[in-house]
């Protein structure tokens, strides 16, 4: 089609050189456009949405880690919601590396203690 609307700008001197320049040119630019689209890496997984027993286990646990003592709180917080090291736990609350492993340690032992209470008044 290109060539169509172009034939009368042609000189004539070598026509089929000038079609195959046309059609090169234009196989470029749709190899162009194409780069430039986005194509689909994958299928998606399909995922379950969260199963509604999960989301009322989950608000338990964050209430059992809300009834924690302070620093005891604050460092099972850091690490698992905000899935910080010990090493930046340690920087947030001005302690030892040591002594945020050992305060998450604590919080979880506290943490089993507290719901296997809860479950056993079920």
């Amino acid at each position: 089609m290109a060539a169509l609307r172009a034939y009368d700008d042609m000189d004539h001197s070598h026509p089929r050189a000038w079609v195959m320049t046309i059609a090169r040119r234009k196989a470029i630019d749709h190899h162009r456009s194409r780069s430039r689209r986005p194509e689909p890496a994958g299928e998606l997984d399909e995922t379950a949405a969260p199963d509604r027993a999960d989301a009322v286990a989950d608000r338990e646990v964050w209430t059992a880690v809300a009834a924690l003592p302070d620093g005891q709180r604050a460092a099972v917080a850091m690490r698992y919601a905000a899935d910080l090291p010990y090493r930046e736990i340690a920087a947030a609350l001005e302690i030892s590396e040591a002594a945020a492993r050992r305060r998450v340690a604590d919080g979880l032992r506290t943490l089993r203690e507290t719901m296997e209470r809860e479950e056993a008044l079920r």
